[in-house]
């Protein structure tokens, strides 16, 4: 089996690498992967290890995710990328950014990207596990989960597509992922040594990543500024796809760090 992660391609110019969440795969960045096409840019949104078809990684954690990232980066044979990540891929976003800085220009982290504290990990992760543990299948979990953490204003197209994805997932492969996001340990001291311009999307009512989560994030990181969209909960991308698409062409059309 192949160790490179698979992944879909559209368009081409700058290269911006799409990394999902925990609850999904790739197709929880399809809106953007068009729109992002379409402005100009090569988007990719890849499968996390363990998700579609790409092979898992031992120990599952973020120090082989991040491995496997690089690997497809390498495979891509681009040079410095806009990472965009979502809840546990912004995390992971962040962990890419301090190991191989030289290959990360920009960052823009939507719903996730602070180590969990007690609270975070009771609102995201336990309840998602206890669901595991009841043996519900994976669409039932869907049933349960997004109306919990999405927002009043969500577009319902967006979260009919939040459910088909979530259904998608292997439930080891979520458990095991769910399992490693209270791992995520980047305290302040390393993210402050983070100079890349961050953009921090994120859902006025999210209970997973609240915004004061975000806002104190976009404190530590030398270059960062938040946008909070009303009305949204954990899927910002989805529940409200035309502002964050707005928010992240904006920031991708400032100028990117220089990279010596």
């Amino acid at each position: 089996m192949s160790l490179l992660p698979s992944f879909s391609l559209l368009g081409s110019g700058p290269t911006v690498v799409l990394l999902h969440d925990a609850d999904g795969d790739h197709l929880s960045f399809a809106p953007q992967l068009e729109t992002l096409a379409c402005a100009g840019y090569r988007a990719v949104a890849w499968d996390m290890p363990g998700y579609g078809r790409s092979a898992p990684v031992e120990p599952y954690g973020f120090k082989g995710l991040a491995q496997r990232c690089l690997l497809l980066l390498d495979a891509l044979q681009c040079g410095a990328v806009t990472l965009v990540g979502h809840g546990l891929g912004a995390m992971l976003a962040l962990e890419v950014a301090l190991r191989a800085p030289e290959r990360v220009q920009r960052l823009a982290l939507c719903a996730g990207g602070p180590a969990l504290d007690a609270a975070a990990t009771a609102a995201w992760v336990a309840p998602r596990l206890a669901a595991l543990g009841e043996g519900l299948d994976m669409a039932r979990i869907a049933e349960r989960i997004v109306p919990r953490d999405a927002g009043p204003a969500a577009l319902p197209e967006g979260l009919r597509l939040v459910h088909h994805a979530m259904g998608r997932v292997h439930p080891a492969t979520y458990r095991r992922a769910l399992q490693a996001l209270p791992e995520f340990a980047r305290g302040a001291s390393a993210l402050a040594q983070l100079h890349v311009p961050t953009l921090l999307v994120g859902g006025a009512l999210d209970r997973c990543t609240p915004p004061e989560a975000l806002l104190a994030l976009a404190h530590v990181l030398p270059d960062a500024r938040a946008v909070m969209l009303p009305g949204v909960g954990h899927w910002p991308q989805l529940e409200n796809p035309e502002a964050f698409e707005g928010a992240l062409l904006d920031f991708l059309a400032q100028p990117g760090r220089v990279l010596h």
